[in-house]
């Protein structure tokens, strides 16, 4: 699953849980996001290490 579904699944989650009183329903939409925004970051950084990578072979 891509970094936004996860995030867009955790926001419903934690609002679902926040409408029926289910706090662990929260933490899960909470750890999902959580999760969305590390992949992210991970994708994040791989395109920056491309990106040095092919600058440097262009030198």
């Amino acid at each position: 699953m891509s970094s936004a579904k996860d995030k867009a699944k955790g926001k419903a989650k934690e609002a679902m849980g926040k409408m029926t009183g289910d706090r662990r329903k929260q933490a899960e939409g909470k750890t999902d996001q959580a999760k969305g925004q590390v992949k992210g970051a991970v994708h994040h950084a791989g395109e920056r290490a491309k990106g040095v990578k092919d600058s440097l072979k262009h030198d």
